[in-house]
């Protein structure tokens, strides 16, 4: 089973302060303006108040190695999502802004005070590979674009059919076809209608005896398929550790993505992709890493 383990207590406590002690890069997601983004941070420092659970305080800054980071646009009392890479697992907790400190690095852009989670969750490592969909599925993709402006009608979206091609609890590769002229089948999508950097709504399920899984992704790359027949989209999914309901979500992809790569051992083939080593239309940076 791939469920989220959770730790609480001395467990958690010690994970967050053996990350604060290598000051490893940690990935923070939030709303603002209606909007997911995603900063890479780096743990600098914990402080725990022994008498209450959960009084403590991390204090994150925005990842650089060269140059500025990029400005992380927050505020006090924003809800959180963090995940990071540590031994045997990733690690994902939500939390609060507390406050928004100066930073004796001035190239950090500001130190942002996190609330200390009262547990972590925990995924194995193995969740985050894609895996690619087994030959004898054919697992259908609903798209749709993400904006900053909510509205009330939903059918002012356009929608976007594609076919997923691999997964992971992190990220995923889908197909959508392109339009062909006015004879092309409906959710198809045009050359311009998808680029980097864009918010997608993503909807599929896994089995056809299951409920459809739904999140939110971020798109990191888009190419051609080599017939030039459809768009290879590669997606980096955001924002399932800032939230309980998001949690299950993420809980959910780490059991498909073990369930295709049992499929796929049982029909004989080798599916399994570490993206540290991937070669295929998408980079390995479209998984949180």
């Amino acid at each position: 089973m791939n469920d989220i383990v959770m730790l609480q207590g001395l467990e958690s406590e010690t994970v967050l302060q053996a990350v604060v002690q290598s000051q490893s890069a940690a990935i923070m997601s939030y709303l603002s303006k209606d909007k997911w983004h995603v900063a890479k941070v780096v743990m600098k420092q914990l402080t725990a108040d022994p008498a209450r659970s959960g009084a403590g305080k991390l204090f994150v800054e925005g990842y650089h190695v060269v140059g500025k980071p990029h400005p992380i646009n927050i505020r006090i009392g924003q809800p959180v999502g963090m995940n990071f890479k540590h031994a045997y697992g990733k690690f994902v907790f939500d939390t609060v802004v507390v406050d928004l400190e100066p930073s004796s690095d001035p190239e950090s852009g500001g130190t942002i005070v996190l609330g200390v989670p009262e547990r972590l969750g925990v995924i194995q490592r193995r969740s985050y590979f894609r895996v690619n969909v087994p030959p004898v599925l054919k697992v259908n993709v609903v798209l749709w674009h993400r904006t900053g402006k909510r509205t009330g009608n939903e059918k002012t979206h356009a929608y976007f059919e594609g076919r997923l091609m691999d997964i992971s609890a992190g990220g995923a590769q889908v197909i959508v076809p392109l339009k062909r002229g006015p004879e092309t089948q409906s959710g198809a999508a045009g050359e311009a209608d998808f680029h980097k950097g864009q918010f997608m709504g993503i909807r599929f399920t896994p089995m056809p005896y299951e409920t459809p899984l739904m999140f939110n992704a971020q798109i990191r790359n888009v190419l051609p398929t080599a017939d030039r027949s459809g768009l290879c989209i590669g997606l980096q999914i955001v924002g399932l550790e800032a939230s309980e309901e998001g949690r299950e979500v993420l809980g959910r992809l780490a059991k498909v993505v073990e369930h295709y790569h049992k499929v796929n051992q049982l029909n004989g083939t080798t599916q399994t992709i570490d993206v540290s080593a991937a070669t295929s239309n998408v980079p390995a940076e479209a998984l949180i890493d």
